[in-house]
């Protein structure tokens, strides 16, 4: 009897034991993922691949991290929410990081993984307005929004190219009719992002032969384009956080590169108005134009050449009167990009 008692009473701890581990292990699972907003700078669309496949594929999980994507304000204004701090995690224009900085030296945000080792800043037009060239644009309407990324360059490429800006009458438009005043003819030309430009004046019915597309960064303009930014105190308080979510996205960018069909459908899964066909081709050309570049390629994805970095401030210095002219050290920090081997495609 006595025996019969104890092997009960053995068996209760045991399994209170096993319960016991399997809510301990459960808590653990649940501490280890660390929730992150991530705030994208536009929709979700074709170039935003890289941050859904690290989150279909596990690879932000495997890193301990729960991810959430939000679509942005464009790729200036939400520079400010990494500030704030409401997203710890951005991806914006880091030519519009060396501007915020001089106008809030207190707010040390920085850039930690470059995404557009070529930015696609662009000058769009159609072929009927017989724009082909930078000096075309004199005795034209360019329609540009105020807050538009290509636009802050403006000044820039006038010098780098010897337009007289005085003949140039320029529009500020809205981002949502862009593109539909150009299609219409109601500009003769437009500033914005290759891929968005591009895309959206084939669905305005404009045949892809007739659109005509001058990436600022073939005419004279030395710039880097978008990349990961990070709130500095929250950077402080998470370096693993940080490094983990660059890590990550490494991997969602490089297995866009190697399969673009395959990551197109993890935006689309996000994404139910869109056109997977549209979407893929404006992915493809991001990655040709922006991301899988021939420095990239050599280098790895996401750091930045100094040197380079250096003579893009000085450019964005033609645009912008720097109050407090930053160094390279104070808009880029890379100490969160794993080894330049595993960041290799």
């Amino acid at each position: 009897m006595n025996s019969l008692r104890i092997t009960r009473r053995m068996r209760g701890v045991v399994s209170a034991a096993i319960l016991g581990a399997a809510a301990f292990g459960f808590a653990q699972g649940a501490v280890a993922q660390t929730a992150v907003k991530f705030a994208l700078d536009w929709k979700f669309e074709g170039p935003s691949a890289p941050y859904f496949v690290a989150i279909d594929k596990g690879y932000y999980k495997a890193e301990g991290l729960d991810v959430t994507v939000d679509s942005g304000p464009g790729s200036v204004a939400g520079i400010a929410r990494v500030a704030a701090g409401t997203y710890p995690l951005g991806f914006f224009d880091i030519n519009s990081l060396f501007k915020f900085q001089s106008e809030n030296p207190d707010k040390a945000v920085k850039a930690v993984l470059m995404v557009y080792d070529v930015p696609p800043f662009a000058i769009v037009s159609t072929a009927k307005k017989g724009v082909s060239k930078p000096k075309d644009l004199e005795g034209k309407i360019l329609g540009a929004p105020a807050a538009d990324g290509a636009f802050a360059q403006w000044k820039a490429f006038v010098q780098a190219n010897g337009i007289d800006a005085a003949k140039v009458k320029i529009e500020n438009v809205g981002f949502p009719v862009r593109e539909p005043m150009l299609a219409k003819g109601d500009v003769d030309a437009i500033t914005g992002f290759s891929f968005s430009s591009f895309f959206n004046l084939v669905q305005n019915g404009i045949a892809e032969t007739d659109i005509k597309v001058m990436l600022m960064s073939d005419y004279g303009l030395t710039l880097y384009g978008n990349a990961v930014m990070v709130n500095p105190e929250f950077a402080k308080a998470n370096p693993k956080v940080v490094a983990g979510f660059v890590k990550a996205t490494i991997k969602g960018m490089q297995d866009s590169i190697k399969d673009p069909g395959s990551a197109i459908k993890s935006v689309m899964k996000r994404n139910d108005t869109g056109n997977e066909k549209v979407e893929l081709a404006r992915l493809k050309m991001a990655l040709k134009d922006n991301i899988a570049t021939p420095w990239t390629k050599a280098n790895g994805l996401g750091g930045i050449d100094a040197a380079r970095m250096t003579k893009s401030i000085d450019q964005v210095g033609v645009t912008y009167d720097f109050k407090k002219k930053p160094a390279v050290a104070d808009v880029f920090d890379a100490q969160y990009l794993p080894p330049a081997a595993e960041r290799k495609y």
